[in-house]
């Protein structure tokens, strides 16, 4: 087989020098404190029952979508779930990627046009800012929720510094949930910034579904201001346990993505498994006032996002952990190669709890990433954090 060229093997050995060099890890049976499975809807037996049955009486036994949505793939399902996500979501359409990653690419890099302008947050997810790369648009970052930089930004984009002329729009894009930190910018303020400076507002929601908001809906919904938001985006596998990510706003807008939206136009469709999944994975959160066990997932990960809050006060951990009221906590430990020696510490103890190096996170700012779910119990949230302490 021939050889991977210098210059690439190049980059491997610096990354490799770095502490920094990424491998595939099989699963396993550690105590959960890293994936993303906060309700712990991916192994909820009712939901795969649900599904499985669902196909049977609907007569959808075929394995495969067999082509893009624009070809033979846009099967009936597609239409029932993207439906029910507009109830559930109070908007007007909704369009399903076959992942996030899918739905932000394919939305920043066909939406924005040249001369336009994208804001963006600097600890944006990796998928905006890719699809921002490919974007003819003009991108600047603001400060991590300085919502202060943003405005001064935004009055800046009427000076000769940062020309806007009439025919050109102003996009700003933030996360409700930060992936790598955990915390959340003022959603409220920022839809009136935007709203002031006649600016178009993308939220990512995808660590917000199943954790926030009425039923765990998620948090533009709890606040009341989905109508001030241009175009909201959920992923599927985090707080519902499946697959797939949708991106909610107007008509018009899913008309546009359709026609233009390059990773949702030139790839396979989701197959009816998968709609069925995020259809009942759905049903299963909303109803969560009819399911016992439902409402006790959704209100289990808040009492445990809570008592570990506490838990990190009684240890006198604060000092090392960045502020968030989300399932995600991090824990700043400077330097990949320390902060991998403690997550194999933890291993070696039966916790799974991830280390985020550099150049994932800026150099300086590497971490531990705590994960809460619904199922982990008080004493393994003790635990966790009292062997922690014995390793900073």
């Amino acid at each position: 087989m021939k050889q991977l060229p210098n210059k690439l093997q190049s980059k491997l050995k610096i990354r490799k020098a770095n502490n920094a060099l990424r491998k595939l890890n099989t699963q396993n049976n550690l105590t959960d404190f890293s994936s993303n499975d906060y309700l712990g809807f991916s192994k909820f037996q009712v939901i795969f029952d649900n599904t499985h049955q669902y196909l049977i009486d609907n007569n959808l036994t075929q394995n495969g979508s067999t082509g893009s949505r624009l070809l033979s793939g846009n099967h009936e399902l597609y239409n029932t779930v993207e439906t029910m996500l507009c109830e559930f979501h109070n908007s007007e359409a909704a369009l399903i990627f076959n992942s996030g990653y899918d739905a932000n690419v394919g939305f920043f890099s066909s939406v924005p046009q040249r001369g336009d302008i994208i804001l963006y947050d600097e600890y944006i997810h990796a998928s905006i800012r890719d699809g921002i790369k490919i974007s003819n648009a003009k991108a600047y970052k603001f400060k991590h929720n300085d919502l202060d930089n943003l405005d001064k930004m935004l009055k800046r984009t009427s000076t000769d510094s940062v020309p806007v002329k009439h025919d050109e729009e102003v996009y700003i894009v933030t996360e409700s949930v930060f992936s790598m930190d955990g915390d959340t910018p003022d959603l409220v303020l920022i839809s009136e910034i935007c709203k002031n400076h006649n600016a178009h507002l993308i939220i990512d929601e995808a660590h917000a579904l199943g954790v926030f908001g009425e039923n765990g809906l998620g948090l533009i919904q709890g606040l009341g201001i989905e109508n001030a938001v241009f175009a909201r985006l959920f992923t599927f596998g985090k707080g519902l346990g499946c697959h797939g990510a949708a991106i909610l706003g107007s008509n018009i807008l899913k008309q546009y993505l359709v026609n233009f939206a390059r990773s949702f136009i030139y790839t396979t469709a989701l197959p009816p498994h998968s709609l069925a999944t995020i259809k009942k994975a759905y049903e299963q959160l909303v109803i969560s006032n009819k399911s016992e066990k439902s409402h006790f997932a959704i209100q289990q990960l808040n009492e445990n996002i809570l008592f570990f809050k506490s838990k990190i006060e009684d240890l006198n951990l604060q000092h090392y952990f960045i502020k968030s009221e989300s399932a995600i906590h991090c824990c700043i430990i400077s330097g990949n190669k320390k902060v991998k020696s403690i997550a194999n510490q933890f291993k070696d103890k039966g916790f799974d709890v991830k280390s985020i190096l550099s150049p994932t996170v800026p150099k300086g700012r590497e971490r531990l990433r705590f994960c809460l779910h619904s199922y982990n119990s008080e004493t393994e949230i003790s635990k966790v954090l009292e062997l922690l302490a014995t390793f900073v």
